[in-house]
């Protein structure tokens, strides 16, 4: 029997600290720690997916809680019943000593285990969700109140008034225009149509 432990966090900024503690003292050698810096969206995962390879029966895994795992409700379930169904490996959840798979193996004790994984699931799902939902709320109320968001627009040149009204007097191409006002052609373009619908 091999014991596993499995890490996740969502972004390169995210530090994986928390997690390594928790599995400190837990038994699990050093090459057998994998860990991924991925959003949990699905199960696209290099080190998750080399970890599953890696798996035989009766192995053990260790993951710090179930929204490490993933956070789409429909797939902890399958990977769950993967892992511990197809790859029969035991499970545990250590901020949920109830998602301990070595125990209770009879009818009810499963039964437990699979009322508290959907539940579990369902709150990582929701969370994310939220998650979402707050930072949409947050970016409306921070353009409400006037924040930019994006690179600050660069000033107009000075030569722009005078270039703009030669290009819509036809006294030079929109690519001339543009090159006067060392822009992108698409640049002069939107400036221009902005321009024109301010005045």
């Amino acid at each position: 029997m091999e014991i596993y432990g499995y890490i996740r966090v969502s972004t390169k900024e995210q530090n994986e600290d928390r997690q390594l503690t928790a599995m400190q003292g837990l038994d699990i050698p050093e090459q057998n720690i994998f860990m991924d810096k991925h959003s949990g969206k699905d199960f696209e995962r290099p080190q998750y997916k080399r970890l599953v390879k890696r798996l035989k029966p009766d192995d053990l895994l260790y993951i710090k809680s179930i929204d490490r795992l993933g956070r789409d409700y429909e797939e902890i379930q399958n990977q769950w019943r993967i892992l511990t169904k197809e790859k029969r490996i035991d499970i545990v959840v250590l901020d949920m000593p109830l998602l301990d798979t070595r125990r209770g193996k009879d009818l009810v004790g499963t039964f437990l285990s699979d009322v508290v994984l959907q539940v579990l699931s369902f709150v990582a799902e929701n969370e994310h969700t939220n998650i979402r939902q707050r930072q949409a709320e947050g970016i409306a109320a921070a353009k409400a109140r006037g924040v930019k968001f994006g690179r600050p627009s660069i000033p107009l040149p000075e030569n722009f008034y005078q270039v703009h009204q030669d290009w819509r007097e036809k006294k030079m191409t929109l690519q001339q225009a543009a090159s006067a006002c060392a822009m992108p052609v698409g640049t002069f373009y939107a400036k221009a149509v902005k321009f024109e619908q301010s005045t």
